[in-house]
């Protein structure tokens, strides 16, 4: 597969999550996303009105992350937190499933855990869009499959490998698998870990729509013109 540097970028979910990001960092990666053509900035609620003023009227979305990094929020909260986001400018919401309650095979929590979040979105924009992480190296592969039938039975428009704080990041194996389970009509967003060109362009073989990471820069640099 061979992709431009153009086309490499409209992948790319452009990411900054540390705890210790200043808002020199937060406009760096704004200036970074605009000049690269990122399809989005994914960071913590906190940065996403100053994102979303940054990257007004350049075409790149603002992604906000919810229940993050662990999943284990009440859902009211995850809720609450997906609907300030959305109506400070965020377009996407990357949320955290419940994994205990997915181990367990609660599917009804999951589920419903995820539905509170997709109407609390959607209600504060009709277009927002949520992706489920599902973080792959807490599960087994039934427990990876159950996640991705949940998630789009949930309203979810993505399932996503992991949030990068976890014990592993993406792995073309469950990239694989996730679109195995979900089919060509929900995306599937590789995330964690994903450092070079080789890495991104070895999910989207596996079947990844998007990329999340915080090497774009080097990641495009590294593509074709």
């Amino acid at each position: 597969m061979k992709l431009t540097r153009r086309e490499m970028a409209a992948l790319i979910d452009h990411t900054l999550l540390k705890p210790t990001a200043t808002q020199e960092d937060i406009n760096r990666l704004c200036m970074e996303a605009e000049e690269h053509r990122f399809f989005s900035v994914c960071v913590n609620p906190f940065w996403v009105p100053l994102a979303a003023k940054l990257l007004d009227g350049t075409g790149v979305k603002v992604c906000a992350v919810v229940g993050f990094p662990l999943g284990c929020n009440a859902s009211a909260v995850k809720a609450f937190e997906s609907a300030e986001a959305v109506r400070s400018g965020a377009a996407e919401v990357d949320m955290v499933l419940n994994i205990g309650a997915l181990k367990e095979a609660r599917y009804n929590v999951v589920v419903e855990d995820i539905q509170a979040v997709v109407q609390a979105a959607t209600a504060a924009h009709p277009d927002a869009l949520v992706k489920v992480i599902i973080e792959t190296c807490f599960l087994t592969n039934d427990e990876k499959r159950a996640a991705c039938r949940l998630a789009p039975e949930a309203g979810a428009c993505f399932v996503k490998t992991s949030t990068g704080f976890g014990d592993g990041g993406a792995a073309v194996e469950d990239v694989f698998l996730m679109r195995s389970v979900v089919g060509p009509g929900i995306g599937v967003k590789a995330s964690g870990g994903i450092k070079t060109a080789g890495q991104a362009l070895d999910m989207i073989r596996a079947g990844a729509s998007r990329i999340g990471t915080s090497s774009g820069v080097a990641i495009v640099h590294a593509m074709l013109d």
